[in-house]
């Protein structure tokens, strides 16, 4: 289930406290592993998010769960809060925006890398540097291999892309051709 405009309050509101009382990292590892176990354990899952369950119930399972996990009175208060409103089937989409946001804070940049070959660690590496000398940000970077590309690599970040893949200059040669162009 996922509601973008609900998601961005929740994750604005815990980063706001998260910002004021220092602990945004802290806030954002909690609830990562938070999510994370709840994607993992389906029944759990169920046990919690699921209408069909007893509302006092399923409130005692998170509490429980809660409790075991040792999480900070913020983050308690946080997903009781989401339990209490009926938002905590939104957890994941909040958490992925707290994510995003705290990553803003600490001048982190999301960027995708996509070659047509394996690369190696310093071309990775140079990629890297390259995107965040352009941006002015620390960059966190994911690489995958799309054999399709032929040849070349293309760079996503935000809206911004960057390709320099050999499919799509044969592509462009194609069009240009169909076009009467020289190329």
């Amino acid at each position: 289930m996922k509601n973008y405009a609900i998601a961005r309050r929740y994750a604005k509101a815990l980063l706001l406290i998260g910002k004021d009382d220092g602990n945004a990292d802290t806030y954002r590892d909690q609830l990562a592993d938070f999510v994370g176990l709840m994607s993992q354990e389906q029944e759990l899952n169920q046990a919690i998010c699921n209408p069909l369950y007893e509302t006092a119930g399923r409130k005692r399972v998170l509490q429980a769960v809660i409790e075991k996990l040792e999480m900070s009175g913020v983050i308690r208060a946080f997903l009781l809060l989401l339990f209490d409103k009926g938002r905590i089937g939104f957890l994941d989409t909040i958490s992925e925006f707290y994510q995003k946001l705290a990553d803003e804070l600490k001048g982190v940049a999301t960027a995708s890398l996509v070659s047509a070959t394996e690369l190696s660690e310093d071309a990775i590496e140079k990629v890297r540097q390259a995107l965040s000398k352009k941006t002015g940000k620390k960059i966190k970077l994911g690489v995958e291999h799309d054999p399709s590309l032929i040849g070349g690599i293309v760079t996503r970040m935000g809206d911004l892309v960057w390709d320099g893949s050999i499919k799509t200059q044969l592509l462009n040669m194609r069009e240009s051709l169909k076009r009467g162009e020289s190329v």
